[in-house]
């Protein structure tokens, strides 16, 4: 693989998986281009909230907005330029305020692969 530059315009964003939130992803660098991460970008809508068990090591920038990150052991706020690391087996609740976020994802191993 070589070195390559993306934008938010280069992802396609989908409706996360398992999810009925208006949260959407769009992978950029996954499985299918021989890595050993995965690279992208999620957008959430104003008001949502996912939870679920992180089945791989998440680290999530947020781009735009603001967003919470919710455990059993407390919650993180989070804004434009913050980073929140996620690890594996960890449950969390992520809760979008006001008019939502833009994020940038990488994470370990796949997670497309952790989630079939």
């Amino acid at each position: 693989m070589k070195v390559q530059k993306f934008s938010v315009e280069d992802a396609n964003l989908v409706r996360s998986p398992g999810q009925d939130a208006d949260i959407f992803v769009g992978n950029l660098v996954d499985e299918r281009n021989g890595g050993p991460i995965t690279i992208g970008y999620g957008r959430y809508a104003p008001n949502q909230s996912l939870t679920e068990t992180m089945a791989v090591d998440d680290v999530m920038i947020v781009l735009d907005g603001r967003l919470v990150v919710s455990t059993s052991s407390g919650s993180v706020s989070a804004e434009r330029g913050d980073i929140v690391y996620m690890p594996k087996g960890e449950a969390v609740t992520i809760t979008t305020e006001g008019e939502g976020a833009l994020t940038a994802y990488v994470t370990y191993p796949h997670w497309a692969e952790a989630h079939d």
